[in-house]
């Protein structure tokens, strides 16, 4: 038998490679036991530790919340005519959800070639929102024809977009009442945080909500609340199946004071002239028109605003001004305020007589009648129905700027109306002493006063502030509060008692009446209305055109309408220029054939 030579060291060579052989197994066994432990430890921490994510990103990506926008509740006239409602019409819709964040700038592009937006536009919104967000993000409304077959017939090219139908605001009239309406929009990023902060706050980005006028007075009556679909939907985003749904509740209607029919008999009195017209129930103040020119059509808020559209707008003279709360110098018409100080401060009885002048002279200035010539002996009701300055002048002399402050605030000048439209009206300027020097940095002169005794000066009030004042002759005596919210509650809701003289009344009443028949105002007597009173005003604006102010009332004995017109920068009087507006305004009131 033939035997392997051994050459001594044989036993030590295999014990060698057996232990090489034993520590790569254990190498690997080692390698092994850490990549599965790994993977264990990742599995562990992506169930338990990230599972509840990871299950909702995956739930999101399979269920989607289809929030149903509640119909927008109506706004009606005093007689149940419509002024507000909402239709029908294509929105289309984006749900970040639907693709990757890396994909959606090729889809947003495609999509605003078909819509005709800046694609920067929705990207900024996409960003702001959240690509993680389960909500849609409404992108445009009022889709045309031809873009919602365009987004059809794309549709596989623009995964995540959806064209749903909603209802949007629409304003059957135009133009008509734009100011006192308002418009509708998206919530502003300013508004939504201020409203976060409200524990009741059920607003978010995208809401569409009152902007300016009754639709932002009466927010919350008309908003209604909002419902939705939770549905599930396969890759493509189309809804398999609705899980679940809650109706959405359309919002309150509300009915205002406005009349439409005197509504557009005021709108074509006034026409383009640059202004205002302000109609109010004597009685309780009750708004029944509102005009300004220039105006809008709203409209065009509830669609996205065309290039067109907006050089439209900015081509007009501050369109969204309400210029019937904006504030002017009451000129003549505050001859009323004047009238009411002199008697119930006790410094001149009813049946004063004062000479007038062409001028009187004060502190070394002369204060001139509007005539220049004077109208030689006048009683308060003549210098009323001639609008003479210089019979005023006299009584603001006597009776000193404190005492005329006081009244004139009484009547409600340098405040609020307490109208519902707030934000946007101003409180005018009732100056004094105080005030004079804060912001002017000198003293009270008696030119002040004389200036302010026939509305010039510093002194600034409303359209509707105007028809207050005049209503307090008119309905005997009372303040009343401007509105527009049609309650059935007693007139004395609306209004509070100024505790003048009968006197007083009686002679404003008869020198407001004869302004028509014998004063500054014969133009527009006629018959083919009831008697009727009111005021002239004409209005220096240095170095710009007069302003042209009338305002009446009627019928004379138990009035039931009042009506303020304001030309602004007219350049001609009151009289000639506003009166017509206001008589128009008058015979459509007291037409046989109005309902």
């Amino acid at each position: 038998m033939t035997s392997i030579p051994s050459n001594g060291y044989g036993s030590r060579t295999n014990q060698r490679s057996i232990g090489s052989l034993v520590q790569a197994v254990l190498m690997m066994i080692s390698i092994t036991v850490v990549m599965v432990g790994g993977i264990g430890a990742r599995l562990a921490y992506l169930q338990l530790i990230q599972g509840t994510r990871n299950r909702q990103l995956a739930e999101n990506n399979r269920i989607r919340l289809i929030p149903t926008q509640p119909v927008r509740g109506n706004i009606f006239d005093r007689n149940g005519k419509i002024l507000a409602t909402s239709s029908l019409s294509h929105t289309v819709y984006l749900w970040p959800l639907a693709q990757p964040p890396e994909l959606w700038p090729d889809t947003v592009e495609r999509l605003c070639e078909i819509i005709n937006i800046p694609s920067e536009q929705v990207m900024e919104r996409l960003v702001q929102t959240g690509y993680n967000s389960a909500l849609p993000i409404r992108v445009a409304r009022r889709l045309t024809p031809a873009q919602v077959i365009a987004l059809t017939e794309y549709g596989p090219q623009l995964p995540g977009i959806e064209v749903n139908v909603e209802a949007v605001r629409h304003y059957p009239h135009g133009r008509l009442a734009a100011h006192v309406l308002g418009y509708t929009g998206e919530i502003s990023d300013e508004d939504l945080s201020r409203l976060e902060a409200q524990p009741d706050n059920k607003y978010r980005l995208g809401d569409i909500v009152g902007q300016m006028g009754v639709e932002a007075a009466f927010e919350k009556e008309l908003q209604g609340e909002w419902g939705g679909r939770q549905v599930e939907v396969d890759s493509r985003g189309q809804v398999l199946q609705v899980l679940g749904e809650k109706q959405a509740e359309g919002g309150r209607d509300v009915q205002i004071t406005l009349d439409l029919e005197l509504q557009q008999a005021a709108e074509r009195a006034l026409g383009e002239t640059q202004g205002a017209i302000v109609a109010i129930d004597p009685r309780d103040g009750a708004v029944r028109a509102m005009v300004s020119r220039p105006a809008f059509d709203p409209n065009i808020f509830s669609g996205r605003i065309t290039e067109a559209d907006w050089q439209r707008l900015q081509a007009a003279r501050y369109p969204f001004v309400n210029r019937s709360l904006q504030v002017f110098p009451p000129a003549s018409t505050f001859k009323i305020v004047t009238t009411t100080a002199a008697i119930e401060s006790g410094a001149y009885p009813p049946y004063t007589v004062l000479p007038t002048y062409p001028y009187i002279t004060a502190g070394g200035i002369q204060f001139w009648d509007w005539n220049r010539a004077g109208f030689g002996p006048l009683s308060f009701e003549g210098a009323m129905a001639w609008s003479s300055d210089t019979f005023f002048y006299q009584i603001a002399q006597r009776i000193g700027g404190e005492v005329l402050i006081d009244w004139t605030r009484r009547y409600g000048f340098g405040r609020k109306s307490g109208i519902e439209l707030a934000s946007e009206e101003s409180p005018g300027l009732v100056p004094d002493a105080a005030w004079k020097e804060r912001v002017l940095g000198e003293g009270w002169y008696q030119g002040d006063t004389i200036n302010m005794s026939i509305g010039q000066g510093f002194l600034q009030a409303s359209p509707l502030q105007q028809a207050m004042m005049m209503a307090v002759p008119a309905n005997g005596g009372y303040m009343v509060r401007p509105h527009l919210r049609s309650l059935d509650v007693d007139v004395s809701y609306w209004r509070e008692s100024m505790n003048l003289s009968q006197d007083t009344i009686d002679v404003l009443r008869r020198g407001l009446r004869q302004v028509i028949t014998d004063g500054t105002a014969t133009n527009v007597n006629t018959s083919e209305i009831p008697p009727f009173a009111g005021k002239t005003g004409t209005a220096e604006a240095p170095p710009h055109p007069s302003h042209a102010w009338f305002g009446a009332y009627a019928p004379m004995d138990d009035p039931e309408i009042l009506v303020v017109a304001l030309g602004e920068h007219a350049g001609k009087g009151g009289g000639a220029f506003a009166a017509p507006m206001v008589l128009e305004v008058l015979k459509d009131y007291f037409r046989e054939d109005r309902q």
